[in-house]
């Protein structure tokens, strides 16, 4: 990637917002299809296809992952639950009983053991009448499985977690949705940063992509680098520089590197759940904003943060409301033959 000199995003103004001088009228601004070529996405997401995941799939935050009753989920056609074990941490396996096939996401966790409400087995994450288990890992924000069949690739003891700010300064909401789609689709989504302020500007505006994979000569340097505003209210928005890169096969991070809240992430993970009951492809997107500040009203946020979390939801919902059906329009062409390039 060609260096990129420091934009409006890098000097750090007193107050967050800033006044656009100029709006340009969505119909006249900058057209960007020329630069989002076909082949520079495809070989960004064929890349990070390549890239291991050790058979890792976000299935839930880890708020959604309780001690006193399982959470039920379907991933890559495999019906699981979840739930806390005695001493805190997450417990995986099947979602069928081995007995007589009894959903056990409808069951109850006592004292850190799921109790089968079918005939009373009960499961404390240690293999049973043929239940196993299976490897699960709280990064302190999402919750991951391990599924070595579905996946196929060499195991890692650890999925692949991108760098986030320090816990202790950060507040985190996940938002999830659910498309007819696969994977790739939303991946390819993320890896196409061009389409932000045309398809999303009521969030979106002034952006420009300063930075590409491919133009340094090195194998490693694959990020996608963009100058955005974020919107608030009329004029007034957010500028930042930001990078987007793909750590593994179903992650897409965009980082933070300039402005306003510099090192935050949000982390969009894409969880193949499996077909519907006309046969097509189902992807939950798990995206987790993870943001940090040295504000000092920052502080303030966090301590707002339950206040907030549905505020975050909210706006990536809107987000993702048209991405998925740009993901969902993707798949079909695919599918159909019809892709262009």
């Amino acid at each position: 990637m060609k260096p990129v000199p420091p934009g409006p995003a890098g000097r750090r103004a007193r107050l967050p917002l800033s006044l656009r001088r100029r709006p340009v009228p969505w119909e006249r601004q900058r057209p960007t299809w020329r630069e989002a070529k076909p082949a520079l996405i495809a070989g960004a997401l064929k890349r990070a296809q390549a890239r291991p995941s050790g058979n890792w799939y976000v299935v839930a935050a880890s708020r959604d992952v309780r001690d006193d009753r399982p959470l039920a989920r379907t991933v890559a056609g495999r019906e699981l639950v979840v739930w806390r074990g005695s001493d805190g941490r997450p417990v995986a396996g099947p979602g069928v009983c081995p007995h007589l096939g009894a959903p056990l996401g409808d069951s109850p966790v006592r004292c850190g053991t799921l109790v089968c409400h079918w005939h009373g087995l009960a499961l404390d994450g240690a293999s049973s009448a043929g239940w196993d288990p299976l490897p699960a890992h709280d990064d302190g924000v999402l919750v991951w499985v391990r599924l070595d069949a579905a996946g196929g690739e060499p195991p890692l003891d650890a999925p692949v977690v991108p760098r986030r700010p320090d816990p202790a300064r950060a507040l985190s909401a996940v938002y999830v949705g659910v498309g007819t789609c696969e994977p790739e689709d939303v991946l390819a989504n993320r890896l196409d940063p061009w389409h932000g302020a045309w398809f999303h500007p009521y969030s979106f505006v002034d952006l420009t992509v300063v930075g590409t994979p491919g133009t340094s000569g090195d194998p490693a340097d694959d990020t996608f680098t963009v100058d955005v505003s974020f919107k608030v209210a009329g004029r007034l928005v957010v500028p930042v520089r930001a990078e987007f890169t793909a750590p593994e096969p179903r992650t897409i991070v965009m980082r933070i590197t300039e402005g306003e809240g510099e090192g935050s992430v949000v982390e969009t993970h894409a969880t193949p759940l499996g077909p519907d009951a006309a046969g097509r492809p189902r992807t939950a997107v798990v995206e987790a904003v993870v943001a940090a500040s040295d504000r000092t009203g920052f502080a303030v946020a966090r301590r707002a943060a339950p206040a907030l979390r549905p505020l975050v939801r909210a706006a990536a919902g809107r987000l993702w409301r048209d991405d998925l059906a740009y993901a969902e329009r993707r798949w079909r062409l695919r599918s159909t033959g019809r892709f262009p390039g």
